[in-house]
């Protein structure tokens, strides 16, 4: 059986493609460097992250820009011998303009070389390359009118949403060119967006999201004979959603693509989300799923079973591997590479933040910013992918200055964090201390959960450890190897969630537990991490 969600924790607005025999999924990354997620599959089943494209400089620089901003969306294809990848870089998320730059770089094959981008337009995100069968390429995406709330749509709805774009792209040229027209005002549900071309027996169908990405969100289907348009919406309505079934495991149902497979059956990628139970928290963040369809007779394609809402098993399009294990893995930094399930933040000059020679068989972070930053912050960290974990690293760092630090945190944004560090107290001594940013939105305010820092040996490496089950979070620490002792009360983990803080239709990436330094002096003051272990833990009533 497939199992929903096939890409489970933080992986938001699944772009598919087929090429052969092989899938390729493209998920949003938002802040987190390198850019865009690819994973590979050949069931729809199983599936292998293989790459992220946008890796240096001349592709992406995101230093500066605010917590979920940053890649937005993308678009994976392939025609003409390459792989094809547009994307948004999103430069500013509040008030009333979103400063949106789409670009398109290609590969000849899907682990590269990538190119250089080239600049497509900035007049909103979520752009979408679609390939004709006449050869011509037109690229679709969502317009953002910054005079949106002077005149809100039906419902009382701000309409910054302005529709859908279409621009023929010039293969010659490599750039847009000719009349922009707005081909799809979207339904009444509003907020149209993540816009994707098919075409099949004549009908060019567009795919939207619809209704924002909480608990509304829906994908919409349309239909036209011409690219152009007039489109009429889908009998009925929304393909896929959850927003009139609550009480479902899948919540947040929305934003995704429709794929054939050889032998001619259809399946619809979907974002989708797992609250805790009794809760809308989900600190796994937007994951994907995804749904068989059905194209019947009247020209539609429909869920199968008519069912709206997908379940979180469905039968595979092909035989599939026994389901995986629940994910364990040690991660040993014994070589020149960052293992793949690791990320850091914004900044493509990694070698400031991070190294993997300096000191042979440990992974160097050297103290940049405050945790937090949008600048350069040292913390490499991976996905929480279920709703409980247990993770563990060993830590060697001999602090200066109590404007020195390092540790361990469970992470989602600058204002949604536990930490647990190595520092200097005001005596000048190692001491192990705990500080979060609980959702204090905008101000990002500090509380430390210790009445009184706990002090460390001057010297040696130091355990740190944190758990996670569902909203419970404990940290623990040790200096023996073995010997754990809980450290600080129990925090609320689910605070690090796509709801948490300033709320779902803000927050857009998910909990994150990593490896950080901090050295607020600019010296640079650098901690060693020999290892990083992560064990999920799913509890037997959790989705």
């Amino acid at each position: 059986m497939i199992r929903n969600p096939i890409l489970p924790g933080f992986n938001p607005d699944p772009s598919i493609w087929r090429v052969g025999e092989d899938y390729y999924i493209a998920t949003s990354t938002f802040e987190w460097y390198p850019g865009v997620q690819i994973h590979h599959s050949r069931d729809l089943t199983n599936w292998t992250l293989v790459c992220r494209p946008l890796d240096r400089a001349s592709q992406l620089d995101m230093r500066g820009n605010p917590d979920s901003c940053g890649i937005w969306a993308p678009c994976l294809s392939h025609a003409d011998g390459l792989f094809w990848l547009v994307y948004t870089d999103v430069k500013r998320y509040d008030g009333n303009y979103k400063d949106t730059h789409n670009y398109l770089v290609t590969a000849p094959a899907i682990d590269g070389p990538w190119s250089d981008p080239v600049y497509l337009n900035s007049s909103g995100f979520d752009p979408s390359l679609f390939h004709d069968e006449d050869g011509r390429k037109w690229l679709v995406n969502m317009v953002w009118d910054h005079q949106g709330n002077r005149d809100p749509v039906s419902g009382g709805k701000p309409g910054f949403f302005g529709g859908i774009l279409l621009q023929e792209y010039d293969i010659t040229a490599r750039r847009l060119a000719g009349p922009i027209r707005n081909i799809f005002r979207g339904s009444a549900h509003g907020l149209t967006e993540g816009p994707h071309l098919y075409r099949q027996n004549g009908w060019y169908y567009l795919i939207t999201a619809e209704g924002g990405t909480g608990y509304q969100h829906a994908v919409t289907h349309a239909r036209s004979r011409s690219i152009e348009g007039p489109y009429e919406i889908h009998p009925n309505v929304h393909l896929l959603t959850a927003k009139d079934s609550a009480g479902t495991g899948l919540q947040r149902i929305g934003h995704g693509q429709l794929v054939a497979t050889p032998d001619g059956s259809y399946y619809h990628t979907f974002l989708c989300s797992r609250p805790l139970p009794g809760t809308r928290k989900s600190p796994r963040g937007r994951e994907t799923g995804i749904a068989r369809l059905e194209l019947r007779e009247d020209g539609w394609f429909y869920a199968e079973g008519n069912a709206a809402t997908p379940d979180q098993s469905i039968a595979p399009p092909m035989p599939a591997d026994a389901p995986t294990k629940p994910e364990r893995n040690t991660y040993q930094f014994d070589n020149d590479t960052l293992p793949m399930d690791f990320q850091w933040l914004r900044s493509p000059f990694a070698d400031r933040l991070f190294s993997l020679k300096e000191r042979p068989g440990f992974l160097r972070l050297f103290g940049r910013e405050s945790i937090g930053s949008w600048f350069e912050q040292s913390l490499v960290a991976r996905r929480q992918t279920s709703s409980g974990y247990r993770a563990e690293t060993c830590l060697e760092f001999q602090p200066e200055s109590g404007q020195q630090m390092a540790g361990l945190t469970a992470y989602y944004n600058r204002a949604q964090f536990h930490y647990l560090y190595v520092s200097l107290n005001q005596a000048g001594k190692r001491m192990l201390d705990i500080q979060s940013c609980p959702g204090n939105w905008p101000e990002a305010h500090l509380v430390f959960p210790l009445a009184e820092p706990v002090p460390l040996p001057d010297d040696g490496p130091v355990w740190l450890g944190v758990d996670v089950d569902e909203a419970v979070l404990q940290f623990r620490y040790s200096t023996e190897k073995g010997r754990w002792r809980n450290i600080g009360p129990q925090l609320d983990a689910s605070v690090l969630s796509d709801e948490g803080g300033r709320g779902e239709h803000a927050n857009f990436t998910g909990a994150f537990v990593g490896m950080a330094a901090q050295d607020l002096t600019g010296r640079a003051l650098p901690a060693d991490f020999s290892h990083f272990h992560y064990a999920a833990i799913e509890a037997q009533h959790a989705s």
